[in-house]
């Protein structure tokens, strides 16, 4: 396969890439996870707080301080759900999807005028990698590190 120093390079890269992509959402006042819980609210929501916990990757204490904050800035809202009076659901709200859509909108930008700079030999690279970094993508989603056993990495 692929030897280690290989494998690291390629995740340094991919968590500078995030890093400078998420330092877009700064420009609208907020945090990278707040604009996250914000972009996965606008795209999948409403969500229960159980389930956004989930998918964002946050222990409920942490998504319920950030939750908090984006109702303040009322960018979502947290409403009862009809159908459990007990589980609350947070929802974008029209401000909250306009902040979304500039978020979206910059960094789109940032990576547009990025790959017109590089050489287009690399550009074309890039995006033909494009279908295999979506399968990392999804790969990473169903495989977790078995923090018993160094090393051995189990899938669920």
């Amino acid at each position: 396969m692929v030897d280690a120093d290989t494998v690291t390079r390629l995740r340094v890269v991919i968590g500078r890439l995030a890093r400078e992509l998420n330092a877009t959402a700064t420009g609208e006042g907020l945090t990278p996870t707040q604009a996250s819980v914000l972009g996965l609210v606008t795209g999948r929501g409403p969500l229960g707080m159980a389930e956004l916990a989930g998918l964002e990757g946050l222990n409920p204490t942490m998504l319920s301080r950030v939750v908090g904050r984006l109702d303040e800035l009322e960018l979502v809202q947290r409403r009862p759900d009809p159908a459990d009076l007990r589980v609350v659901r947070v929802e974008v709200t029209p401000a909250g999807r306009r902040v979304h859509q500039r978020i979206r909108t910059l960094r789109t930008r940032a990576v547009s005028l990025c790959l017109e700079r590089l050489p287009d030999e690399a550009a074309r690279t890039l995006l033909d990698a494009l279908p295999a970094l979506e399968a990392l993508v999804d790969e990473l989603k169903v495989t977790k590190p078995d923090h018993d056993q160094p090393g051995v990495r189990r899938r669920g």
